[in-house]
C-alpha cells in the first residue's frame, strides 16, 4: 500500500479529478489518501466528495485529513507521492490586487498565473511555503516525488529543482490535449488517434514541433493552410495562436488568453483594436474565479447528500505517473524538469523546461530533444529570463531582482516606463504585506 499526501486538498474540484483518477487505477485503489490544508471547511468538503466517490468506485482507499501547519508533518509522514495544488493567498484578496494595482498604471491583464507582474508576485508568495514543504519532506518522506500542479509552473518547479532536494516534475494538461485542441477546429480530427507527436519548450510555452498522421505523413502544411484560413476569417478564440503558426512556424500548447499576455504583441495600449482582432479577454482570471466560487457552492449543495459519487479517470498525469512507478509500466509524459545537460541546447540548463519523460519504476526520465528552431527559442527566452530572475529574487530575498523580473517582463517592459514598472512593483509589495516574505 502506498501513501499519497495532497497538499491543498481544499482545491475539491481537483482533488477529486487527481485523487479519484487514483481510485481508479488497481495499483492505487487501496492507497492512504491524506488531505491537507489550511481551510477546515474545505477539507471537511472535499473529505466528504472523495469518499463518496472511494463508495461508488468499491475501492479499500482510506482517507484521512490534516489541518493547519502544525499537522503537516504528519500528512506528509512516510508519503510515496506527494501532489501539490496550492494556491496562497487565493484570488480574495491576493488575486484583486495583482490584477487592480497594474490597472492602475494602465497594464491589463487575462490570467497571470504564469508570467507577467501577476505571475511574478504569486510566485514571490508561493516560494516561501514550498520551501516550508521540501523541508518537511526532506524530514519525513525524503523519497517521495513531488508532483507539482501549482502555477507559475516552471517557476515553482525550478525553485524545487534547484533549491531542494526533493525530487520533483512539474505536470500540466495542456501538451495532452494541445493536437486535439488544434486538428478539431481545423476539421482535422480525422487524423487524431495513431497520430505522431513531439512537444518542447518551456510550461505554456511548449511547442508541437513535429506532428504526423498515423502513417508518417507531416500534418503541419495542411495546418498551416487551414489556420491562415480561419484567421482571414476571424472570430475564433484561439486567434493568438493560429498567430503564432503563421507568424513563427508552429502552434503552441497554452490557450491563446494565455499566451496573449506572454508577449509584447497582443495587448498594447496603442493599439486597442488588437483586443478585439485577437479576441483577447482581459480580466479573465478574475471573471473565472468568481464563476467558480459561485459554481462550487452550487454544486457542493447538490453532492453533499449523495452517498456515492461516479467517477472517469481523467487525462491528469498524476495517477499515470504513479501507477508506473508503482508497478514498473513505462509510460511517456510531457513534464516540467530541469535542463540539466541541455536537454533542450539553446536554452539555459538551469531553466525549467517542458520535454517528453519516461517513467518507470526508477521514476521520471528526460528524454532530450536537441535544439528548438530559433525563433522558438528565442520566443521562450523572453519568458525564461523574468522567470529565473522571481527565482533569484525569492531565494536572496532582494527586490532589485523582482524590478530586473519585471522589467525584462515582455507584456510589463511593452507598456510601462521604468519609472511606472518599479513604482507598480512597490505598490504590489505594499499590498501584498504579509503575504510576501519579510524584508522584501
Amino acid at each position: 500500500m502506498c501513501k499519497i499526501t495532497f497538499l491543498g486538498a481544499g482545491s475539491t474540484i481537483f482533488a477529486r479529478n487527481v485523487l479519484g483518477d487514483c481510485m481508479c487505477s488497481p495499483a492505487l485503489q487501496d492507497a492512504e489518501l491524506a488531505l491537507y490544508d489550511i481551510d477546515g471547511q474545505k477539507l471537511s468538503e472535499s473529505k466528504a466528495i472523495l469518499e463518496a466517490t472511494s463508495r461508488a468506485l468499491g475501492t479499500k482507499t482510506k482517507i484521512t485529513a490534516y489541518l493547519g501547519i502544525s499537522e503537516r508533518k504528519n500528512a506528509l509522514r512516510d508519503a510515496d507521492f506527494v501532489v501539490n495544488a496550492i494556491q496562497v493567498g487565493g484570488y480574495d484578496p491576493c488575486t484583486i490586487t495583482d490584477f487592480e494595482i497594474p490597472k492602475r498604471y494602465g497594464l491589463r491583464q487575462t490570467i497571470g498565473d504564469t508570467l507577467g507582474i501577476s505571475g511574478i508576485m504569486r510566485a514571490l508568495r508561493t516560494i516561501p511555503v514550498m520551501r516550508d514543504f521540501a523541508r518537511d519532506m526532506e524530514e519525513v518522506c525524503p523519497n517521495a516525488w513531488f508532483l507539482n500542479y501549482t502555477n507559475p509552473m516552471a517557476i515553482l518547479t525550478g525553485f524545487m529543482l534547484r533549491y531542494t532536494k526533493v525530487k520533483t516534475v512539474g505536470l500540466c494538461h495542456s501538451v495532452q490535449v494541445c493536437s486535439e485542441e488544434l486538428l478539431r477546429p481545423l476539421g482535422m480530427e480525422d487524423k487524431l488517434g495513431g497520430h505522431r507527436e513531439l512537444i518542447a519548450g518551456i510550461n505554456h510555452m511548449a511547442w508541437l514541433l513535429k506532428i504526423e498522421d498515423k502513417n508518417g505523413v507531416d500534418l503541419y502544411p495542411e495546418i498551416r493552410q487551414r489556420a491562415s484560413e480561419m484567421n482571414k476569417k476571424g472570430g475564433h478564440s484561439d486567434m493568438v495562436r493560429y498567430d503564432y503558426i503563421s507568424r513563427l512556424g508552429y502552434y503552441c500548447t497554452e490557450s491563446s488568453e494565455h499566451n496573449a499576455e506572454y508577449s509584447a504583441f497582443y495587448i498594447k495600449k496603442g493599439y486597442p483594436e488588437l483586443i478585439d482582432s485577437f479576441q483577447i479577454p482581459l480580466d479573465e482570471y478574475p471573471r473565472r474565479c468568481i464563476e467558480q466560487i459561485e459554481g462550487w457552492k452550487a454544486e457542493y449543495e447538490g453532492l453533499r447528500n449523495q452517498s456515492e459519487l461516479a467517477h472517469r479517470r481523467s487525462i491528469e498525469y498524476a495517477s499515470y505517473i504513479m501507477e508506473a512507478i508503482m508497478t514498473d509500466v513505462s509510460i511517456r509524459i510531457g513534464g516540467n524538469v530541469l535542463n540539466t545537460g541541455g536537454l533542450i541546447e539553446n536554452l539555459p540548463w538551469d531553466a525549467c523546461v517542458e520535454v517528453p519523460c519516461l517513467v518507470d519504476g526508477n521514476g521520471v526520465t528526460p528524454i532530450r530533444v536537441g535544439r528548438l528552431p530559433e525563433q522558438l527559442a528565442a520566443m521562450n527566452m523572453t519568458n525564461i529570463s523574468p522567470q529565473l530572475l522571481t527565482i533569484k529574487a525569492a531565494v536572496t530575498g532582494k527586490r532589485e531582482h523582482i524590478y530586473h523580473a519585471a522589467m525584462l517582463d515582455p507584456h510589463t517592459a511593452g507598456e510601462l516606463s521604468l519609472d511606472d514598472i518599479f513604482a507598480m512593483v512597490d505598490d504590489l509589495i505594499e499590498a501584498h504585506g504579509d503575504w510576501l516574505p519579510s524584508g522584501l
